[in-house]
């Protein structure tokens, strides 16, 4: 979904209304406990399903079964909220969060990892943009259309960054603590953050009036919305092949669907041969996970004076995507090492590789924005965040028990090749908007 922009009047900044921070804090709780069951399922989610007797394809196949779940829920349950209402739309993504997670704290074979991996997706489908949109109508109920948005989305973009650290390194270090069935103790302590969700959701998401619509309405819109999605992903299609350009910058979130999945797939595994311990490599890809979004936060900021530096976005953006992958052969690489050396070295690449992931994920987002016309944005929005699900299902399903025959090292190194490759879609690419194209 898009993130709404108000557009400021012309005058004087005392012209223009400065919303209180209790929005502020309402918006930056709501998207903490959002993402905070998240944060603690990550780093012991592989290793329990190994541990409950999956092998590496299936590990593969649970985890394509959740982003096959986004990518046919993420355009429908986007219109769900506009329907029902934000509240009730987040408050379902939480009840569905505490069903897929005790499914999952439970299971002992695929076939309920496969069952709490779709509730799991239709959760974070249902949670996708309505905490952001009932900001932002709250804001302009508030204090009119004129509100600056910027300081409650950064405080929480902030938030969801913190929970997911956090998180993790609490779900990596809790079966530390914990003396019986400890990979699943992550697990649990997720579903309570997200019947936490839910209590806050009921209690500080007070929505704004807006025009009620009676029931057949409703139902009517509903339908509308669910006959969009394909009408939406053939026009993001048609907007890719019709602009070459765009084509190539949609591309791209498809190989970083690929390396991303494949990275967290394989990483806790990894570790946990490192460690000697399933409990001990959760807790090493905790840290490991930790340093990463860390990174990420910091190649953010760094974004700007690198295209400054570079002398301009597609040569930055170029450039990064080509640090990325020298990363990924690095990790490749580091499979050679043992014991303490090779955490450590997974570590320092983390950094690295999610620095310069950065980096390039925002040029290629302003680049992005810079081609596309206001009203089809929505459209290339869907179709970029279908593609980076499309990447990590094709990754899930066949590089991941690839993995399995070759190991973790040659696979890897299969995903470099595939992100250097990715760079090369930078080559002689034009900068500017779309021309305009016949409908």
């Amino acid at each position: 979904m898009d993130e709404p922009v108000a557009h400021e009047p012309a005058g004087s900044l005392a012209e223009t209304p400065r919303p209180g921070m209790r929005e502020h804090g309402r918006y930056a709780a709501i998207e903490f406990l959002t993402w905070l069951p998240t944060g603690l399922m990550l780093a012991p989610m592989v290793l329990l399903m190994s541990a409950r007797g999956l092998d590496i394809a299936e590990v593969g196949m649970v985890g394509a079964a959740y982003s096959v779940t986004i990518v046919v829920l993420e355009l429908p349950t986007g219109g769900l909220a506009d329907v029902l209402g934000r509240r009730p739309v987040l408050a379902a993504s939480a009840v569905v969060s505490v069903a897929g997670l005790v499914v999952m704290a439970l299971a002992h074979s695929v076939w309920p990892f496969l069952v709490a991996s779709v509730l799991k997706g239709a959760a974070r489908a249902l949670s996708s943009g309505p905490a952001q949109a009932w900001y932002v109508d709250t804001l302009h109920a508030r204090y009119g259309p004129a509100a600056d948005l910027k300081p409650g989305l950064a405080a929480g973009n902030v938030a969801g960054s913190a929970a997911l650290a956090l998180g993790t390194l609490a779900g990596g270090l809790l079966p530390l603590a914990v003396r019986r069935d400890p990979l699943a103790a992550p697990v649990w302590a997720g579903a309570g953050a997200a019947l936490v969700l839910l209590v806050a959701v009921l209690v500080l998401m007070r929505e704004p009036v807006r025009a009620r619509r009676g029931p057949g309405r409703a139902a009517a819109r509903l339908a509308e919305v669910v006959r969009d999605v394909p009408v939406t992903i053939v026009a993001g299609i048609r907007l890719g092949l019709a602009d070459r350009v765009l084509g190539r910058l949609l591309l791209l979130a498809a190989g970083a669907g690929v390396m991303l999945n494949g990275i967290e797939m394989l990483t806790p595994g990894r570790l946990a041969a490192l460690t000697g311990e399933a409990e001990t490599g959760g807790a090493a890809y905790a840290f490991v996970t930790f340093a990463g979004f860390a990174a990420n936060a910091v190649g953010s900021s760094l974004a700007p004076p690198v295209a400054r530096l570079l002398r301009g976005s597609v040569r930055a953006a170029a450039s990064a995507t080509v640090v990325t992958a020298a990363a990924v052969a690095a990790l490749a690489a580091s499979t050679a090492l043992r014991g303490a050396a090779g955490v450590v070295a997974t570590a320092a690449i983390y950094v690295l590789l999610f620095t310069a992931l950065a980096v390039a994920s925002l040029l290629r987002s302003e680049l992005l924005h810079q081609r596309v016309a206001a009203d089809r944005r929505a459209t290339v929005m869907s179709v970029d965040s279908l593609q980076l699900q499309f990447g990590g299902t094709l990754s899930s399903l066949c590089l991941v028990p690839l993995s399995g025959v070759a190991g973790v090292g040659p696979v890897w190194a299969l995903i470099a090749v595939v992100v250097l490759a990715s760079a090369l879609l930078y080559v002689r690419l034009p900068v500017g908007p779309t021309p305009r194209h016949p409908q």
